[in-house]
């Protein structure tokens, strides 16, 4: 199980491929939408990336209430619990 931090990393990293956002710009407290620009195409491709980097199941109905990156990690976090 990954801790806070290394999901953190790790939605970082996939959130870097997905859009070319340097690792050190995706924090916690950041939106996805108004702070990281990311269009609702791009989030789909990084929770389907999410799920298989830590092994969990995000459903679609959950994925809007992911609105900061702080949100996905603590998502992720207890999903893996």
């Amino acid at each position: 199980m990954a801790s806070e931090q290394e999901i953190l990393s790790g939605l970082a990293e996939i959130v870097n491929e997905e859009t070319g956002l340097p690792t050190d710009s995706v924090l916690a407290d950041k939106s996805f939408t108004d702070d990281l620009d990311i269009d609702s195409l791009s989030m789909m491709t990084i929770v389907v990336n999410a799920e298989e980097k830590f092994s969990v199941r995000i459903p679609d109905e959950d994925v809007k209430n992911l609105r900061t990156v702080g949100d996905a990690v603590a998502y992720i976090s207890q999903a893996q619990g």
